[in-house]
This record gives C-alpha cells, sequence and structure tokens, in this order.
C-alpha cells in the first residue's frame, strides 16, 4: 500500500473566447495566416508570396469590367438530366446542391461589359460550381457569348478554369468542345479578337477547345493547365515528366502560353492587348 497518494490537480479551466469562423486563411503555399477581409482586398491573392486563390465569377467581373457596365446574358440557362444519371446522388441532386451552394445556376456567367471603356463579350468560369465542369449549358453559355460579340463586331474576353467534361451529361458534354470551337472559328473568319485567360486549373475537355484558341492566351501564375492530369500522363507513358510540368511557366516556355499576368493586373493588360487589336480606338 502507497504511503503517500498521487497528489490530485484540479486544473482551472477558462472558458474560451468565442472566435468566429470563416475569419481566417491558411495559404497553402507559404502557410501565411490572412485575414479574409484582407484576401479579398487584395484580390485573393496572398500578400507574402503572392498565390493566387481561387476567385468567384461574380468577383472576376467586378474586377474587370467597368462598374455597372456588366449586363448578363442568358441566366436563366439551367441543366437537366437527359441521361436520368445515376451515382451516390442524381443529377438533379447534384445540380440542386450547388445552385444552394454557391447562388449560381451553373459553372459559367456570360454577359457584356466595358473595360476601361471598351466594350467586351464576356464569359467567366466558376470552379465552386460543380468544378466549373462543361456541359450542355456552359457550352450553349459560352457559345451563345462568342455569336454574340461576333454579331456586335466586339471581343470576346472568356476565363476559364475547369476541370473538364461533365460526365452526369456523357456525349452531350463533350459536343460542347466542337461547338465552341466552331463558334470560334466564324469569330476568328469576321477577324474579331479572342483573348483567352487560363486560370487554376485549367483542364480536359475546356483546356482541348476554346481555352486553347485564343489570338492571345493569358495565364495566372502557377496554374494548372493540361488535358489530363500529371499522375495520369506519367502513368500511361511510362515516362518521367520534367519539371514543372503542367503549369502556366512551363506552358509560356513552350510556347502555348503567351504571357503569365498576375491577378492585379490583368485588367491593365487586357485593355492594352484590346487596343492593339483596334489600334488604338475604343
Amino acid at each position: 500500500m502507497a504511503i503517500f497518494r498521487k497528489p490530485v490537480l484540479k486544473v482551472l479551466t477558462r472558458k474560451n473566447r468565442d472566435i468566429p469562423e470563416g475569419l481566417w486563411t491558411k495559404c497553402p503555399s507559404c502557410g501565411e495566416v490572412i485575414h479574409n477581409l484582407a484576401l479579398d482586398e487584395n484580390l485573393r491573392v496572398c500578400p507574402k508570396c503572392d498565390h493566387h486563390f481561387p476567385i468567384g465569377s461574380a468577383e472576376r467581373v467586378a474586377s474587370l469590367a467597368d462598374e455597372g457596365s456588366f449586363v448578363e446574358t442568358d441566366a436563366d440557362l439551367v441543366s437537366v438530366d437527359p441521361l436520368k444519371f445515376q451515382g451516390v446522388a442524381t443529377y438533379e441532386e447534384t445540380l440542386k446542391k450547388y445552385r444552394e451552394k454557391t447562388g449560381l445556376k451553373d459553372a459559367v456567367l456570360t454577359g457584356t461589359a466595358k473595360i476601361d471603356g471598351r466594350p467586351v463579350s464576356l464569359a467567366v468560369m466558376d470552379f465552386t460550381f460543380l468544378a466549373a465542369t462543361m456541359g450542355s449549358v456552359v457550352g450553349e453559355k459560352i457559345t451563345r457569348a462568342i455569336e454574340l460579340a461576333t454579331k456586335r463586331k466586339m471581343p470576346v474576353v472568356i476565363v476559364c478554369a475547369s476541370g473538364g467534361a461533365r460526365m452526369y451529361e456523357g456525349m452531350l458534354s463533350l459536343m460542347q468542345m466542337a461547338k465552341t470551337s466552331g463558334a470560334l472559328a466564324r469569330h476568328a473568319q469576321a477577324k474579331l479578337p479572342y483573348l483567352s485567360v487560363l486560370t487554376n486549373p485549367t483542364t480536359a475537355g475546356v483546356m482541348a477547345s476554346f481555352a486553347s484558341l485564343g489570338d492571345v492566351i493569358l495565364a495566372e501564375p502557377r496554374s494548372m493547365i493540361g488535358f489530363a492530369g500529371p499522375r495520369v500522363i506519367k502513368e500511361t507513358t511510362h515516362q518521367d515528366l520534367p519539371a514543372g510540368f503542367q503549369t502556366a511557366e512551363f506552358l509560356e516556355k513552350h510556347g502555348l502560353v503567351d504571357h503569365i499576368v498576375h491577378r492585379a493586373r490583368l485588367r491593365a493588360l487586357l485593355v492594352q492587348v484590346l487596343d492593339y487589336f483596334s489600334g488604338g480606338r475604343k
């Protein structure tokens, strides 16, 4: 029997102050903890290492278009379930979940706008909606945005981000690659410019169609850009991939991307390029 008993230590508990959630974001690149207000004011770019966080389509439009100039087009187009897709959840259930979560009807926002007084047809993809996969509605809205630009003799600016074709729609999704590319061919025949902006990530069917067809192709720093993922390519080819494979910097070095531009300077560069195509006329 022990002579001394182990003392019972009473830990003074202090009620922690409730800290609201969603105030801070940790940068996945440098580990910096950033207040969300500061992050939003910096266009969702890390102020320490310049890591570009994803940005919503509405916020992207606000950063590019002149205030009050954006007029949305085809806002009422919504996806349907032609294949009656059945998985863990039905396609209709998945669409409903993402509409409630994001406030969007689908993965692209289209409309006409002015960028420093220069009229454009603008399409911005939003990765928060089903990884910005391209289904019938995404393809149709982008095609209509291009056709509207051709009709009104305006440049097209598309900000791309996508995980690829939307598997829920099967072949109907893949058809959008040809449809968008065909509309751009007619736009080019009219001798009108198309500026493509690639963001992280831009992959698969979107990259294999309209994203890579720009007269000028811009990209945000360190964006992942390619058709298939690096792991899939490595397993298929049984080759060691070069350093930086499928990054914006790698593609700029090899000629697929014309210029890498920081998000804060994108608007100014678009103005410069638009002026080049128009001969300096607004």
